[in-house]
């Protein structure tokens, strides 16, 4: 699958078996993947995802993408915050790449002016070779740091997926890949995260490294 890593254009067009990986800028420049999927229709999280009134949107992704998040609960509200809109940027990204939907009006919705051209990006990585994605795609160890940016508005999120059970299919042909042979199916991502004036933590940038997660 094609790992999310957009800060090259060699890191999007390098694999011709599309890694599963998520969206943003990464120093494996070596394929392409994807990012979380979740279990199905559209996830209760959005409502409680910050103190903001702000309506979210009902994400739907079908069964054919399994999408999990294991751990992704914290104690501490605004941690918990950041990591239910990452959540739901993810599913948003997945379900604009399993709808053709480059333009998304979900993704835009969790990503800032400046993050949103990547996220794109990345989607058009499959788009524009006329896949979906399907499987089963784990995100798990989240690990969220509040940045001291002086307005308290940044967040910086670590996230780790497991691409050993998820494929891009060729929805003309029908025909399925996974990474090739060798690979290691474990990738790391690092999500820079700002909260707009509305309370929605938004994606601003991310980076990928392929590898396996820090233990």
């Amino acid at each position: 699958m094609a790992r999310r890593t957009v800060t090259t254009a060699a890191a999007l067009a390098a694999s011709a078996a599309l890694l599963l990986t998520a969206c943003g800028g990464g120093d494996d420049s070596s394929s392409d993947d994807i990012k979380g999927a979740d279990k199905g229709s559209s996830s209760p999280s959005a409502s409680a995802s910050a103190s903001s009134k702000v309506e979210r949107p009902k994400i739907t992704i079908p069964s054919s993408f399994k999408l999990t998040f294991e751990g992704w609960t914290s104690s501490d509200a605004k941690e918990q915050a950041v990591l239910a809109d990452a959540k739901e940027e993810l599913r948003a990204g997945y379900a604009a790449i399993i709808a053709n939907d480059p333009d998304s009006e979900d993704l835009a919705f969790y990503d800032t002016e400046t993050g949103l051209p990547q996220s794109k990006k990345w989607i058009k990585s499959y788009t524009d070779k006329n896949v979906t994605v399907i499987g089963e795609l784990p995100a798990f160890d989240p690990k969220v740091t509040l940045v001291d940016s002086g307005d308290g508005r940044t967040a910086s999120l670590r996230y780790c997926t497991d691409e050993s059970k998820a494929y891009t299919k060729n929805r003309k042909t029908g025909k399925e890949v996974g990474n090739p042979a060798g690979t290691d199916p474990e990738v790391v991502y690092v999500v820079t995260l700002r909260e707009s004036a509305q309370g929605v933590w938004q994606n601003a940038s991310v980076t990928s490294k392929r590898g396996g997660c820090p233990k």
